[in-house]
């Protein structure tokens, strides 16, 4: 319709139909490969996001007890889907406030899409050029792409909460997690809210965005819910084995390789040589972060313990990814590698200061996505010029406080209402038999 409504113009000006028409077809080709580019770019980035579920419920598996297994992949399938049901029907409007919501397709394809207007990009500080290129991603793969960032905050959450919660009312929290907390604070980033447009604030792929919140909302949760019993006596912390290291191991791969999708993807165009240039810096820095992380955690067991712990290199290696995750860009290799052992070194000492303080972690799920995201949001002033300290420091706290606050409310009300912890009888026996009446491992646990 508009190349013939074009033609028939330029007829009638005497204008030559065939340079008319290799002119638009021209501006058509331009556009269109922009589109797929970019959608390409997010549907990749989403698929090996959400292959990070997967990740999550291995690593989350392999680390809680036998008699807990099932419960772990239980609540992992149901949060995910919980989570892409909460986002589409509350969350994705929530964390874009200026824009309109579509749902269904529309004449420009968009589909449940945030359709911006010029001047709701021009105020958010999105000129002509990049609004156009953001228009051309703004559609179903921009909602499934930013979907899985929703689902892997509530993941976090699991793992640390693991073997004493009761799955109803943390699946409750699920919902209020991804279908209101998270999409609220990342709107004052990433929805072009005031984070963003006072204070500055640069989180390319969301240390504090995602992986804070995570650890905030999964802090209060463990503060509330207590630890599991038998963890702490008389001043002694008790070890609790993992039941399946090769499966945590496994779990922490499939991490890693998500992960390339969570900061590449974040790139969010894919449609020119600078684009793609820029992606596979991110990568390789992606990667090299996670080498540091875990490679740091290996020598200071070794020097600490006399013996390496491979539960503290897997973690070294996830703080690693999140330490880099707020500024994969701009840091060369080595400081990348740099950033990222910083992570380790944090989950090494850490763990046993949770440990000390009493607050019961399961899978190392604070210091990993908490402690280590506020360091690598504090990180990006090393690499890149365009941060301040205040830009960078206030936020965090904002961002904190009101996930804090608002995950402990949650969590009372919930522990009030319905409680949030299994009897004393069923944890003992496990969630897997009490709760579910199915275990994982029953060859070995029945004996």
């Amino acid at each position: 319709m508009k190349l013939t409504k074009l033609l028939l113009t330029t007829a009638a000006l005497g204008t030559a139909p065939a340079a008319v028409m290799a002119q638009e077809a021209g501006v058509n080709a331009s556009t269109d490969s922009v589109f797929i580019f970019n959608s390409l770019l997010f549907l990749m980035g989403g698929f090996l996001v959400f292959w990070m579920a997967a990740g999550f419920t291995m690593l989350e598996a392999g680390l809680v007890r036998s008699k807990n297994v099932t419960m772990q992949l239980t609540k992992n399938m149901g949060l995910f889907s919980l989570a892409a049901i909460a986002y589409y029907l509350i969350g994705y409007n929530l964390m874009y406030p200026l824009g309109s919501w579509s749902i269904g397709t529309d004449e420009t394809g968009g589909y449940l899409g945030i359709l911006f207007a010029p001047a709701v990009l021009e105020a958010v500080g999105i000129g002509a050029a990049e609004a156009d290129d953001y228009s051309y991603a703004a559609t179903g793969s921009d909602f499934f792409f930013q979907l899985m960032f929703c689902a892997a905050t509530a993941s976090i959450v699991s793992g640390c909460l693991a073997e004493r919660v009761k799955l109803w009312p943390f699946l409750i929290f699920v919902a209020i997690l991804t279908g209101i907390i998270y999409p609220i604070q990342a709107s004052w980033k990433w929805g072009g809210g005031f984070l963003d447009s006072q204070y500055g604030f640069l989180d390319f792929a969301g240390s504090t965005v995602v992986h804070s919140v995570g650890g905030w909302a999964a802090l209060a949760g463990a503060l509330i819910l207590g630890p599991r019993i038998g963890k702490y006596k008389d001043g002694r912390t008790i070890p609790m084995m993992g039941s399946n290291l090769p499966l945590a191991t496994l779990g922490t791969f499939i991490l890693w390789m998500g992960w390339f999708g969570f900061n590449g993807g974040s790139q969010l165009a894919m449609g020119t040589v600078g684009d793609v240039a820029d992606i596979s810096r991110i990568f390789s820095n992606t990667n090299a972060a996670a080498c540091g992380g875990a490679f740091t955690a290996l020598i200071l067991t070794q020097l600490l313990y006399k013996k390496p712990d491979l539960t503290m290199i897997l973690n070294g290696a996830l703080a690693g990814l999140v330490a880099i995750t707020a500024e994969p860009l701009t840091p060369s290799l080595g400081a990348a590698t740099l950033i990222g052992a910083v992570g380790g070194l944090i989950v090494v000492f850490t763990v046993p200061m949770l440990d000390k303080l009493k607050i019961d972690d399961v899978v190392g799920a604070i210091p990993v996505h908490l402690f280590a995201g506020i360091w690598g949001t504090l990180a990006v002033l090393l690499t890149n010029g365009d941060a301040t300290l205040m830009g960078q420091l206030m936020p965090i706290i904002i961002v904190g406080v009101f996930t804090f606050v608002v995950s402990g409310i949650v969590w009372y009300v919930l522990k009030a209402v319905t409680g949030i912890r299994v009897s004393e009888e069923a944890e003992i026996e496990g969630l897997d038999t009490a709760e579910l009446g199915m275990e994982a491992y029953p060859e070995f646990t029945r004996g």
